[in-house]
């Protein structure tokens, strides 16, 4: 296989499917299983003619393209590994992007440079309510036709094992399973340490949940919050835990773009209330500059193309800055209902990341509007860029964060995906062995955060 050298944009990824179909047309298929809100495509390439089906879930957040390019790696190792298929008596099914609209508007910066700064410029993630794998109103509720066609793929295949493929922007690598694999981390361990990728030890996403061993994570069940609640707390039900009924394991796989090497460092911070005081209090600053900035601008940018969508993530980040300040600051957690858990270097490290992420992508969305507009008659953009080219630093050259090529990127989440394939397939055959019943319905599961 070629170096890959960059992420596949949403044509390319049906096209190199299409070709690969068309060189193995006994054993690879590709149908449309959908379509997104703007009309494109949604292709679903399978592998093998197993009776257990493994579904993997590609690009589900807009700005997260590494899953297209693991997806495509996926498939080449299927084909040319027949104990992925008729050895496991498995299809392997991959869904090739969840949100292509979403994709589709992160191009500007998806085929590179890939610089923190031209990243954070031009990414784009739409806000809550259009993420495809959020159930807010529940399954029988779902608005967006991109959650429909993977709920109705879901009750289809009925997967043994569900890989939903995520990227986190900076930071490290780690998994959250709705059922404990257990030597999961240990495979995870080995894969991090062969491709120099760093394992987050206290990943933000899973602040509130179980460990299941190093950077291995168990995703809760949920229950109904507000809007605040279940953005912050990831507590809201998805398409993760839909399958459950079926006894399917789902395993959401976190993939860095630029690693950052103390998300891995366990050892305890030398003072760590000053450190969430630093975060509080920088997450607070930034969140003034940006809600005055948003105000000064929301007038003269109505025209612009995609200025809702676009606004849209600036209200929700904004909404829920303040409440996060509080929570993680010492002096302001006397009324906390979620009490902050003791914190290693690695987690204080990954919410100082969490709280440069918020600022840094309300910014670049603010910048694009301005940008897009033509004109600054506020004269927004030099402060968006102090900001952006601030928080950029403070990445790069306090906390040490460099690019890892896409290659490494897809072909960590690529092992990872198969180790979970392996363990699975294990739990499977055991479970069916000693005459286990099946699950029975089950309520779905939180939202993926980051």
């Amino acid at each position: 296989m070629p170096p890959l050298l960059r992420y596949p944009t949403v044509d390319e990824l049906g096209a190199r499917a299409a070709a690969l179909v068309a060189r193995h047309p006994r054993d690879a298929r590709l149908r449309r299983v959908g379509v997104s809100r703007a009309g494109l495509p949604l292709w679903l390439l399978s592998i093998g003619h197993g009776a257990r089906q493994a579904l993997v879930v590609a690009g589900p957040h807009a700005n997260e393209p590494v899953g297209g390019a693991t997806v495509l790696r996926l498939a080449e190792r299927a084909l040319a590994d027949p104990r992925l298929t008729e050895g496991a008596d498995a299809t392997w099914n991959l869904l090739l992007c969840l949100d292509p609209d979403g994709l589709r508007r992160n191009e500007r910066w998806l085929t590179g440079p890939y610089t923190l700064g031209h990243h954070f410029r031009h990414f784009f993630r739409p806000g809550f309510l259009e993420q495809p794998e959020w159930l807010p109103d529940g399954a029988a509720a779902a608005a967006l036709p991109e959650t429909r066609a993977l709920l109705a793929l879901q009750d289809e295949l009925r997967p043994f094992l569900q890989c939903s493929l995520h990227g986190v922007d900076v930071g490290g690598g780690f998994v959250e399973l709705t059922h404990d694999l257990p030597g999961l981390d240990r495979r995870v361990a080995g894969i991090a340490a062969r491709l120099g990728i760093p394992r987050e030890l206290g990943a933000y996403d899973a602040l509130y949940w179980p460990g299941l061993g190093p950077a291995v994570y168990r995703i809760p069940p949920p229950h109904r919050r507000d809007l605040a609640a279940a953005i912050t707390e990831a507590a809201v039900e998805s398409t993760w835990f839909h399958p459950h009924r079926y006894g399917t394991v789902t395993a959401v796989v976190e993939a860095p773009m630029w690693g950052v090497p103390a998300v891995g460092d366990g050892s305890p911070h030398p003072d760590a209330e000053a450190e969430l005081r630093s975060v509080s209090r920088t997450l607070r600053e930034d969140t003034r500059v940006l809600r005055a900035l948003t105000a000064r601008i929301r007038p003269y940018v109505s025209g612009v193309p995609d200025a809702a969508r676009l606004l849209a993530p600036v209200d929700d980040y904004l909404l829920v800055c303040p409440g996060l300040a509080d929570a993680w600051d010492p002096d302001c957690r006397n009324d906390s209902a979620h009490p902050m858990p003791p914190m290693a270097t690695a987690g204080l490290t990954a919410l100082r990341l969490a709280g440069r992420r918020l600022a840094l992508r309300t910014a670049g969305l603010l910048h694009q509007l301005v940008t897009r507009a033509g004109r600054d008659p506020a004269g927004a953009l030099p402060e968006l860029d102090r900001l952006i080219d601030a928080r950029c630093a403070d990445y790069r050259d306090v906390l040490g964060a460099r690019w890892i090529t896409v290659g490494r990127q897809a072909e960590y989440q690529t092992r990872v995906v198969l180790a979970a394939f392996a363990l699975a397939a294990r739990r499977t055959s055991e479970r069916s062995r000693s005459g286990e019943p099946g699950w029975g319905s089950g309520a779905a599961v939180p939202m993926q955060r980051e």
